[in-house]
């Protein structure tokens, strides 16, 4: 197994430095992954400006939680699916919404789940989704802009599940209340 390092703003590569006293101010606390991904800058910086973009997308809060806990049940990630429980708790998302998405089971209405069907089908086929797929997600309400928004989500996903996969990140205190184990149930 390889080892990485969980870093601290004094122990990071220098470039990096700054980026982590961003994540403590922005959160309170040095996120286990971007400890981790402090090895890299590179891939720090890249994630935190990501993140942020997607943030600022045209999706509500429902909708960016869909779209990230999609992707990290289907990735089965440790580290992000009890994480985006505790952010979708802050960002005051119904239970009902991340239930749904921790168990596979059908979320609350029909928007939501043609999100995750989307979201989902980008995943499973890596962006070679056809005509059909494109157009159910549209005729569901989205728009051309949100297909590709959902991109910038799934990227965003990649960088942070396959990084907690390698380093095997441990999930931080305030969300080891939300540990999963996995889906009972394939959506």
């Amino acid at each position: 197994m390889t080892d990485f390092p969980l870093h601290d703003e004094t122990t990071a590569p220098e470039a990096s430095r700054e980026l982590l006293a961003r994540s403590r101010k922005q959160n309170g606390m040095i996120p286990g992954l971007h400890a981790t991904m402090a090895e890299a800058p590179g891939l720090l910086e890249g994630y935190q400006l990501v993140h942020q973009l997607f943030v600022d997308s045209s999706f509500d809060k429902d909708e960016l939680t869909v779209v990230w806990q999609s992707v990290n049940v289907e990735h089965s990630c440790h580290y992000c699916v009890p994480a985006h429980t505790g952010i979708a708790k802050g960002m005051k998302v119904d239970d009902a919404i991340t239930d749904a998405l921790r168990d596979g089971t059908p979320l609350p209405g029909e928007r939501l789940e043609a999100l995750r069907t989307f979201t989902l089908a980008m995943v499973r086929e890596r962006g070679n989704v056809d005509d059909v797929a494109v157009q159910a997600f549209l005729d569901a309400g989205f728009t051309k802009r949100q297909v590709l928004e959902v991109i910038l989500g799934v990227s965003q996903k990649v960088m942070s599940n396959y990084t907690n996969h390698l380093a095997r990140t441990p999930v931080d205190a305030p969300f080891e209340k939300f540990a999963w184990q996995g889906a009972a149930a394939t959506v």
